[in-house]
């Protein structure tokens, strides 16, 4: 099949060492660059043709953070990929330490339709930066980004270096089957698990973007306005079919009407009094996945929204109060424009009923008040998050993405995309001037010493 092939090829040109050059990383990345800003046009129309994204949002989310991303990264490659010199304890008196930044080889990435170009590029970047070989599997769920994509890779390099292969489940399952010796994958927590179970059987590494019902608080003393607007934003971008998006609020009892009234307006300034109609509103992507969200609707109160077109795919952003926490609306990621809004009288009350659950891959606090931001952040585990605000958090290369437990395993973005695809291979570099003589049982009062040193 094509892709043994492929794979066969990607092994004999990573043994050359060429994919190990700072000059051919860095060049690599000025092509992927170029050829980014080329395909900009059809990279734009082809996000339209599959979640309906407007060219703002398609920028915004897409293509903006690919492009800063390899100007990032390009700047500090170099220094990245040198040996480092680390302290060298006492013991070894005469030698000297090294981390030595090493590829892991063959990679394979497997990539969303949420957002189908960034989720694919932006992990290809730091593949490419550590220096690997890549097999790039996108989503058939957003057909004509991946055709964008395989036709962007084949223009700018050859298949022995990074290769795109378009199929379904069963081309993920093959692509599986091959011994990679790195696998990065984003997607939801079931298939993660089965990516882990199939990995552990040759003991490959993997990294796992997963996701999980990431909640939002707002505090009595939150500026509801801003609350408003940047919950709307965050929530409703990609028709709210984003890992990170808020997937429930907490809100204390006392703001939350003012809030809602509040809310309802930010939501026809971002899409108009008929959302199911705005260019700049996302769709669903496909029908299942449409089904699973309209059956939402009846598991609590309407407040906001709730209008469907199941021939366009769309559902209006939709707010729901009075919802239980046992209803099935809050038993799995919602991934779509649904918001339960739930009250609080005691911010150590909500702490509480989050700890109940899985481990989120983002959370979001509203409050004007230091020590109780600084509680919620102490308080409870997550992969990342912001205070009065929501999503920004990974617009940010210096700062690590990724989850914890069920929301994911490993992190990427600037630096930790580096990191993310290497191996950090420790080297001591020992002295033949002399020769320490405690580590060896024959010297005498050996042991001694080496209590003094360790002591």
């Amino acid at each position: 099949m094509r892709h043994k092939e492929i794979f066969e090829k990607q092994k004999e040109f990573y043994l050359t060492g060429k994919t190990k050059e700072i000059a051919f990383r860095l060049e690599s990345l000025r092509k992927l660059q170029s050829a980014i800003k080329r395909y900009e046009p059809d990279i734009t129309t082809a996000l339209k043709k599959d979640l309906h994204r407007s060219e703002f949002d398609a920028y915004l989310s897409e293509i903006g953070p690919t492009l800063d991303e390899i100007k990032y990264v390009s700047k500090r490659l170099k220094t990245w990929a040198k040996p480092r010199r680390v302290p060298t304890p006492q013991v070894l008196m005469g030698s000297k330490s090294y981390v030595y930044p090493e590829p892991y080889g063959l990679t394979l990435i497997i990539s969303p339709w949420n957002y189908p170009f960034n989720l694919a590029v932006m992990p290809l970047i730091g593949a490419i930066a550590a220096g690997n070989c890549v097999t790039l599997k996108p989503s058939e769920w957003a057909p004509h980004t991946s055709q964008v994509i395989m036709q962007m890779i084949k223009g700018i390099f050859e298949e022995e270096y990074i290769a795109v292969i378009e199929g379904d489940v069963e081309t993920s399952k093959a692509l599986l089957d091959l011994p990679f010796d790195h696998i990065f994958f984003t997607g939801s927590a079931q298939v993660g698990k089965t990516i882990m179970e199939k990995a552990a059987q040759t003991l490959t590494t993997v990294t796992l973007e997963l996701g999980g019902k990431s909640p939002v608080i707002i505090d009595k003393d939150a500026n509801i306005e801003l609350a408003a607007r940047r919950i709307v934003w965050g929530k409703w971008l990609n028709a709210g079919q984003t890992c990170v998006a808020p997937d429930y609020v907490l809100i204390h009892e006392e703001r939350k009407d003012v809030w809602l009234a509040q809310l309802k307006q930010e939501i026809a300034r971002f899409y108009g009094t008929d959302p199911l109609t705005s260019e700049n509103y996302g769709h669903i992507v496909n029908e299942r996945h449409f089904s699973r969200l309209e059956a939402f609707l009846a598991d609590g109160e309407i407040v906001i929204g709730g209008k469907t077109d199941a021939q366009r795919r769309v559902i209006e952003p939709t707010v729901l109060t009075g919802v239980s926490w046992e209803a099935p609306v809050m038993q799995e990621e919602i991934f779509g424009p649904i918001l339960p809004v739930f009250t609080y009288t005691d911010l150590d009350e909500a702490i509480a009923e989050i700890r109940k659950k899985e481990k989120p891959l983002a959370l979001y606090f509203f409050s004007e008040n230091e020590q109780n931001q600084e509680k919620v952040i102490r308080s409870l585990p997550f992969g990342g998050g912001c205070i009065n605000d929501t999503i920004v958090h990974i617009g940010n290369p210096h700062l690590p993405f990724g989850g914890v437990g069920t929301s994911g395993l490993g992190n990427y973005h600037g630096k930790y995309s580096f990191d993310c695809f290497s191996h950090e291979k420790a080297i001591v570099k020992q002295t033949t001037q002399f020769d320490m003589p405690l580590r060896y049982s024959f010297t005498k009062n050996a042991l001694n010493w080496l209590k003094k040193f360790y002591g």
